[in-house]
């Protein structure tokens, strides 16, 4: 999915809303336990009732990979799932020197032989250039890499000051020699919704994908007054306040409320920048 297409299907659902499948076993509403693989039953019935409300999925691999082979089938199987108008990313947080990360591309863009591929993946940028143009050589593909996230630890480095620049302005100026906006996403999350006048300047055209919505408290109206641009911008990315909005037989339902309160506000704010 290129840009024009992903703002197309902004437009068409009216919404920048990407929900995260992040499923931990002993959350899952007890019913599901009957089934051979009750999280990937569970994330069937959260796409099934969500996907016309969000425009991306977003699961984050560490939820599968830390339950072995079995895991890995789940996240291949879901992928699978997946209906062809949502933008999907691996939130796998990768980034190595070339071979290594040549192979973790292939991991989560081929299909033939890995049996999944998806849009995009988030990669770290702390080793350089060399770690992430392995991803950058899938043309179709996109490397949506960490900037600024919303973790408390996120001041450790990210917010350093050097020559003038923090370190994730930094980042986001040297990596956009490396790729256009066409390929090249950034994190930054909600929580630091102040800086987003200044990543605009720095990324005026980057589609960016925003955690912290929801459970971490990250203002949707803050972001979106700074980080909005001519074709959106921003994906908003909601997990627990969605997935877990109730443990019951009810878990697809209310999950679906959850997202459509926030698809609403978000057609509100569409419309109300003129983009749709």
């Amino acid at each position: 999915m290129n840009r024009n297409q992903l703002f197309e299907q902004i437009k068409r659902k009216k919404s920048f809303l990407c929900i995260g499948l992040d499923p931990v076993l002993n959350k899952l509403p007890k019913h599901l336990l009957k089934y051979n693989d009750p999280i990937l039953e569970f994330n069937k019935q959260l796409i099934d009732a969500t996907h016309d409300l969000c425009v991306a999925y977003k699961p984050n691999t560490a939820f599968y990979e830390s339950r072995g082979v079995k895991g890995w089938q789940t996240l291949v199987d879901t992928w699978k799932h997946f209906p062809k108008d949502v933008f999907t990313i691996a939130d796998a947080k990768r980034g190595d020197i070339g071979n290594t990360s040549a192979m973790y591309a292939e991991a989560f863009f081929n299909e033939e032989s890995a049996e999944m591929s998806f849009d995009s993946i988030t990669v770290a940028p702390y080793m350089g250039k060399d770690s992430v143009s392995p991803f950058l050589e899938y043309k179709d593909k996109w490397v949506i890499l960490l900037a600024l996230t919303s973790n408390t630890g996120s001041q450790d480095f990210q917010t350093k000051q050097s020559d003038n620049f923090k370190l994730y302005e930094q980042v986001i100026k040297t990596a956009s020699t490396w790729a256009n906006s066409d390929q090249l996403m950034y994190v930054v999350g909600a929580t630091k919704a102040e800086e987003f006048q200044q990543i605009r300047q720095l990324a005026p055209d980057n589609f960016i994908l925003v955690p912290g919505v929801g459970a971490q408290g990250g203002s949707l109206s803050a972001v979106c007054n700074y980080g909005l641009n001519s074709q959106c911008g921003l994906l908003i990315n909601a997990a627990r306040s969605i997935i877990y909005a109730s443990d019951g037989l009810d878990f697809a339902e209310k999950a679906r409320e959850e997202a459509l309160i926030l698809q609403q506000e978000m057609a509100q704010i569409l419309t109300a920048n003129n983009l749709i």
